[in-house]
Formats: C-alpha cells, sequence, structure tokens
C-alpha cells in the first residue's frame, strides 16, 4: 500500500466531480503526458489517495479527500463522461476538508500533478483521518 497526493485543478476544480464519479485521474491527453498514465497506472488496489491543492502562498496542503483505489480497471473518457483521460475508481473514506502545514522539506512536489507522499508528517494526517472515519 501507498499513498498518493493527486491534483484535481484542470481548467477549474474538478475534485466535487471527482467525489460524486468516485475516481481520480488526469485529464491531460496521454500524448500530452504519457508519464501521468503510466503513474495512474501503476496504482494498485488498496493504495491510498487523497485529492490535494497546494496554492502558491498558503504554506498549508488543502487535502480535499482521502480515498482507496477499489479495483485495476483503467478509465478513460469513454467511462467517465469526459472527466478525465486516464483514472481510477476510489472509493472514498473522508471527503472532509481540512488544511495541513506545509512540512519541513527541502525538496517540494507539491505542486506536482500527482506523487507518492513519503513524508512521514502527511502521511500520519493521512491515516489519522482514514482510522477516524
Amino acid at each position: 500500500m501507498a499513498i498518493y497526493g493527486i491534483g484535481a485543478f484542470f481548467t477549474e476544480d474538478v475534485s466535487g466531480r471527482f467525489i460524486s464519479a468516485n475516481l481520480v485521474g488526469v485529464g491531460w491527453a496521454r500524448d500530452d503526458a504519457p508519464e501521468l498514465h503510466q503513474y495512474m497506472r501503476s496504482l494498485k488496489v488498496g493504495d491510498i489517495v487523497y485529492i490535494k491543492a497546494f496554492p502558491p502562498n498558503v504554506n498549508q496542503v488543502i487535502v480535499k479527500a482521502i480515498g482507496i483505489v477499489v479495483d485495476d480497471i483503467l478509465l478513460d473518457e469513454s467511462s467517465t463522461d469526459n472527466l478525465v483521460s486516464c483514472g481510477r475508481r476510489v472509493r472514498w473514506v473522508s471527503t472532509e476538508q481540512f488544511s495541513i502545514p506545509k512540512p519541513t522539506e527541502r525538496n517540494n512536489v507539491r505542486q506536482n500533478t500527482m506523487y507518492e507522499e513519503f513524508h512521514p508528517e502527511i502521511q500520519q494526517h493521512i491515516i489519522n483521518r482514514i482510522v477516524a472515519a
């Protein structure tokens, strides 16, 4: 099991649509972002995902929802009403938005579209919310 932060801002914030559709994904076409499509394919059943935002100059990681990948089916435009070009089904265990102070770290990946979460403080906040749910 791994924990992944995934952004949901395309031309607008689509996190509410992710939550209501029980999925996460990327909006970029495969030719434009092959690495993100491969990343989405690499998720495993049971992996934890959280919808995140990290606005400039805020110094807070905003967590909008936490979920668990439920199957190994890769979603596309036809299975998501054109919401994502590549995605995965998720069971949301928490949809309560909260913020985590930006941890002290040298290499900040927080503004990336998707990343595996390795920072122990962020991991602990995410796991605590799952346990409390």
